[in-house]
């Protein structure tokens, strides 16, 4: 039943099964776990005179006078008519839905529920939604849609689907469900979609995330156990000591704690597989250097694979410094001419190239190792699981250090690299200067502009950030950065070397102008985010962010990352005539700390976990109903719950285990083509 398509339900034709196909929906199964994202309240109507304003409630009256229509103007009609509850009345305003409004009748009793708003003691209630009274108050669900499916549409389709379905398969042991008081999956699932009260919607979803996160974690955990289960490039040296002496600088306590543990590791039978975290200039490329070099005066190979091209040379001249003369570092990129990428893979192949920094271009089967101990991957976020397990498919096991520079609350980082040991990097090398922020309203522009203008006519450089503008927004909302950009050239910054930079232009396009900001020959930067993750221009010291409301901490923490990685103080000012409290208190956080971990803290309060977990592109699977910012009591549960599991059964191959197993297979078959096998 659940395996049938969704085309057996009622009213589910070609073309919804379409819309639902675009959804990731195609059986029964599929839309029974497409859970409701809110719910309305239709089971408590409110007398007209006790409704809050400007808070949504479900009003219970009778039809005073059938709906009149008015033509406004052409493309509008209004239709008007007014309620009692007995006691007040209510006057509704339908824009321009005949269909309703042909359905309202005088003296009919309905129930509508919207927003009512009152002037002085008139009450009015605009485009509400309209049920029959007979239909009965309840709750009702809305779901996540897309454009031509409705959340009506789906309610129908799942309650059809429901009235087929007389059991479901049970994930969780029997034991397991009573000792944390479960429900079982059936009552879940029907309370979750058609709940009778707000205590249905809190049991059915502390079941079903319960469930959920239990089996993502037991997913991570198995896949940390098999990555350990298997040998690797074993160490029996440290030659951290050689590495440190020949460095310019002294190392900082965090530094020095990450690459101990990474060699601990290393000198394991395991291969290590850790999360090296730390905010922006904490210095990790020194850390990641100190790892590889007790790896190569072992006698093996080290990779790293970076984003993008320009940050592959960064990391590659930087590494030889740290390195020295006797580590030879190799650049493999797209752009490498033919004849000399056929040189260094002969080199790599040799084993004659130590240490080789790459894009994508890493895991073509073109290029093969010698001795691949190592597999390093920068902005590990950038790049799916599959992706990295490509590379470290070069090797026999080779060790994985996986370096993040966006800050993330502990407990998402057991989420996101669940599979990985985790060391942070908590102290900032010294002589590093916080970068002065400032969060300003648009009154302030011209002067702000002045300020980046005395910086560039120093010789410094500067960057200007604008959100992305979204379809359907109107031009005088938020300009583009096109838009700034044509302006900025023309008026305010006329004289001056500008360039832009955004997500739609070509690869080879953003690249060359990152290259040319670099080399000094772009003094101004008019940017979209695609700058959060980029080059080190220690000579960039002034940012403007406009528009900063529509950012979140952490990804306003990252494009301050940009200034401030040189000797020059740095300012980073924030534009925003945004009056509400949530954006004040962000903006007001920015001003206040530097520490990234702070404001990712901050960030998940205030927002959710959207910023961590909106680009999908790290290749964990989509959590469909658990808030990782409201669930972390049932998160550690599910921990604890995984790692007892496995502690018993580590294959789930006991009877009450193996739904658990299937889930987890399931769960993980878009993770990537290793999967858990």
């Amino acid at each position: 039943m659940l395996n049938e398509s969704i085309r057996s339900l009622k009213g589910v034709g070609e073309k919804r099964a379409a819309l639902y196909e675009k959804m990731g929906i195609a059986t029964i199964g599929d839309l029974l776990e497409h859970y409701p994202r809110a719910y309305e309240d239709w089971s408590a109507a409110v007398p007209i005179s006790a409704a809050r304003p400007g808070v949504p409630c479900c009003i219970r009256g009778w039809v005073v006078n059938a709906p009149t229509e008015y033509r406004v103007r052409k493309g509008m009609t209004l239709y008007r008519f007014r309620v009692t509850d007995g006691e007040s009345s209510l006057q509704v305003t339908l824009f321009n839905n005949r269909f309703a409004a042909a359905k309202v009748r005088r003296d009919m009793e309905i129930l509508l529920y919207g927003t009512v708003v009152f002037d002085g003691r008139r009450a009015e209630m605009t485009s509400p939604l309209i049920e029959p009274a007979s239909t009965g108050q309840r709750i009702r669900p809305i779901y996540p849609q897309t454009e031509g499916l409705t959340s009506r549409m789906i309610e129908t389709n799942v309650a059809q689907a429901l009235e087929r379905i007389s059991a479901l398969p049970e994930l969780l042991p029997a034991a397991l469900r009573e000792q944390l008081d479960l429900c079982d999956r059936l009552t879940a699932v029907r309370n979750v979609h058609f709940p009778t009260c707000s205590a249905d919607i809190a049991e059915a979803r502390r079941r079903l995330v319960f469930e959920e996160l239990l089996v993502l974690q037991l997913g991570l955990l198995r896949l940390k156990r098999r990555n350990r289960a298997q040998s690797g490039a074993v160490i029996t040296a440290d030659h951290t000591a050689t590495y440190t002496a020949g460095l310019p600088f002294t190392l900082t306590g965090a530094q020095s704690r990450a690459i101990a543990a990474c060699v601990a590791d290393m000198q394991g039978n395991r291969p290590m597989s850790r999360l090296v975290q730390g905010d922006v200039g904490s210095g990790k490329t020194a850390v990641a250097a100190g790892v590889a070099y007790t790896l190569i005066k072992e006698g093996w190979q080290a990779a790293m694979m970076a984003p993008t091209e320009i940050l592959a040379e960064q990391h590659a001249a930087t590494l030889q410094k740290l390195l020295g003369n006797g580590v030879r570092v190799g650049l493999l990129t797209g752009s490498v001419p033919a004849a000399r990428r056929r040189e260094l893979q002969a080199d790599i192949a040799a084993g004659k190239i130590h240490f080789v920094v790459g894009t994508h271009a890493l895991i073509s089967e073109s290029v093969v190792f010698a001795r691949l101990g190592l597999v390093i991957t920068d902005e590990q976020h950038r790049f799916g699981v599959g992706q990295r397990a490509r590379l470290s498919a070069k090797g026999n096991n080779p060790h994985l250090l996986v370096m993040s520079a966006t800050p993330i609350p502990r407990t998402l980082a057991l989420i996101l690299y669940g599979d990985l040991d985790v060391s942070v990097l908590d102290e900032l090398p010294p002589g590093r200067q916080p970068v002065e922020t400032y969060a300003v309203g648009s009154d302030k522009r011209e002067r702000a502009y002045g300020y980046v203008r005395r910086h560039l006519d120093e010789g410094r450089q500067g960057f200007i950030v604008c959100p992305l503008v979204e379809e359907g927004e109107e031009p005088s909302t938020l300009r583009s950065a096109t838009e700034v950009f044509r302006d900025l050239s023309a008026n305010h910054f006329k004289g001056y070397r500008l360039g832009l930079l955004h997500g739609k232009m070509k690869p080879a396009e953003k690249e060359q102008t990152m290259a040319a900001f670099a080399a000094g020959e772009i003094q101004l930067l008019v940017s979209t985010t695609v700058i959060e993750v980029g080059v080190d221009v220690p000579n960039a010291v002034i940012m403007v962010v406009e528009n900063a409301d529509r950012f979140g901490l952490a990804q306003l923490h990252q494009l301050r990352g940009r200034v401030g990685r040189g000797r020059h103080r740095s300012t980073c000012i924030l534009i925003s005539d945004s009056r509400g409290e949530d954006t004040r208190r962000r903006l007001q956080v920015m001003c206040a700390t530097g520490d990234g971990f702070r404001i990712a803290d901050e960030d998940l309060k205030l927002r959710g976990p959207g910023d961590f977990f909106g680009n999908r592109q790290h290749g964990l699977p989509q959590l469909k109903v658990a808030d990782l910012a409201e669930d972390m009591d049932l998160l550690r549960s599910a921990q604890a719950a995984a790692s007892a599991i496995l502690a018993a059964d580590s294959e789930l191959e006991a009877p009450e285990n193996k739904p658990l197993a299937a889930a987890v297979e399931r769960l993980f078959a878009r993770v990537g083509e290793q999967g858990l096998n």
